[in-house]
């Protein structure tokens, strides 16, 4: 008796879980090999980089459908495993400015972003910044100089603020503005995605060289006078048409408590073919929505020797992330399949296959975001479990408020977070491949792979059959 007592009492004073030994066996389902088979195929050069609403997404939510159905999932969307929805798709047109017959064409001479309604040919003044100017630019357009771009997004929206409909950055350097459209101009010229209309009240956003605005006032840059403005004409049009895409669900009923709700999230679309070069994202995410099928797996093992999860648990592979967090947007803000007051947490799995340079000297790590901000219990209860299976380094330098990337709204989970759901974003950090071509199957550290995978395994499987729900405080 004293030698259990003991025991308990290591296991209390280093926070630990005592073993669930149901959830070691089918943890150890999920295997480095298993998840190298699936991400071979979802990144692979067939499915065309899985931007959404293409070919190649349509390939992966059929794949990861059929991966469901093979588990005996149930299909939860009126017997379908789609969660069907339209975005409107935006191909630019002519975009210029013109004086008289002479013009300045758009992503040859200056790019040009933004989401507001266009009508052709417009008559646009154009004034000179002033940064005391808490209002009155009467629908002007608004000029910045600025020898980079990096801090300048503050001043543009004080800009709007304070009446401004459009406005216009001078890059001083000629080398930085050619690198910049040189690296911009085929993403920007792409089709885009929305989920909503045009917005009439939209700022239009203007990047151009010294020679631009010099052509537009008649003068240089250093010449032209705070009092002094240009008046030129601007167009800027979009071709819009409807198209269709889907979430992917898999749904496994809890055996006691089956109304109450755990979610585990990745999406898996990317960003396409660019320039004629396939971006496999084999990271982004695809190393996320192959450890969700494997997670999957294991919880079905789980189930077919009758030791399922007391809670429900939803599977879901969320299309649109790389257009706006719209997949998982859709979910929770117009068709959530389940009520979100029943959703106990979300587990969100976004760029789990690389090694970061911070920690090249050791890879058994995973950043964890957002594990504390709306429950204290779910933040310790992954610390907990990390020590009792896993012992990876959790990193929590993403998670901080003031860390400038702001990953915590950047990933699907925000949108469960927003409505109140605790969340757990799991991250391998940043790497020179990330929306590149490069980004592919050969540089997939899948041992570590397998390790964090694991760690989401057991975090999911407390969560869904612990006796009570996490609480949100």
């Amino acid at each position: 008796m004293r030698k259990i007592t003991y025991a308990l009492g290591l296991i209390v004073a280093f926070g630990l879980l005592a073993q669930d030994k149901t959830a070691l066996k089918f943890a150890k389902t999920i295997t480095s090999e298993d998840l190298k088979e699936h991400l071979s195929i979802l990144a692979s050069d067939e499915y065309e980089g899985r931007e959404t609403g293409t070919k190649g997404q349509k390939m992966a939510a059929e794949y990861i459908a059929n991966h469901f159905k093979s588990l005996g999932f149930e299909a939860p969307v009126e017997g379908s495993y789609f969660q069907k929805f339209n975005l409107t798709e935006s191909s630019i047109g002519s975009v210029y400015f013109r004086k008289g017959d002479e013009k300045k064409m758009g992503f040859e001479d200056f790019v040009y972003y933004s989401s507001a309604e266009t009508s052709g040919e417009e008559y646009i003044t154009i004034v000179l910044a002033d940064e005391d100017k808490e209002d009155g630019y009467d629908g002007n357009y608004v000029l910045f100089s600025a020898e980079k771009l990096g801090g300048l997004q503050e001043k543009a929206e004080q800009a709007t603020a304070a009446g401004a409909k459009g406005v216009i950055i001078m890059l001083e350097d000629d080398t930085e503005f050619e690198s910049f459209i040189t690296r911009y101009s085929p993403y920007l010229q792409r089709p885009s995605l929305r989920a909503k209309a045009r917005d009439n009240e939209a700022t239009k956003l203007v990047i151009g060289d010294q020679a631009m605005i010099e052509w537009m006032f008649g003068k240089p840059f250093a010449e032209i006078k705070g009092n002094e403005s240009a008046q030129i004409i601007f167009n800027a049009d979009y071709l819009d048409k409807p198209v269709e895409t889907e979430n992917v669900l898999g749904y496994l009923k809890g055996s006691e408590m089956p109304d109450e709700l755990l979610i585990v999230t990745a999406h898996y679309d990317h960003v396409g073919i660019i320039g004629g070069e396939i971006h496999n994202g084999a990271d982004d995410d695809g190393s996320g929505t192959v450890t969700v099928l494997e997670i999957a797996e294991a919880f079905s093992e789980a189930v077919k020797k009758k030791k399922g999860p007391k809670r429900s648990v939803l599977f879901m592979t969320v299309t649109g992330e790389e257009k706006g967090l719209l997949g998982s947007l859709y979910y929770t803000d117009t068709d959530p399949v389940f009520p979100l007051e029943n959703t106990v947490a979300n587990l969100n799995i976004d760029m789990v296959g690389r090694i970061d340079d911070a920690h090249a000297e050791n890879p058994d790590y995973v950043y964890v975001i957002g594990s504390d901000k709306l429950s204290k219990e779910l933040h310790e209860l992954s610390e907990n479990v990390n020590k009792t299976y896993t012992n990876l380094a959790l990193d929590y330098t993403y998670n901080d408020e003031n860390d400038p990337n702001r990953f915590y709204y950047r990933s699907d989970h925000y949108n469960f977070a927003k409505n109140n759901i605790p969340i757990i974003f799991y991250f391998n950090g940043t790497h020179p491949d990330y929306h590149q071509p490069t980004d592919t199957i050969e540089k997939i550290a899948f041992d570590t792979m397998e390790k964090r995978a694991r760690l989401v395994f057991h975090t999911a499987w407390e969560v869904a059959n612990r006796a009570e729900r996490i609480k949100v405080d």
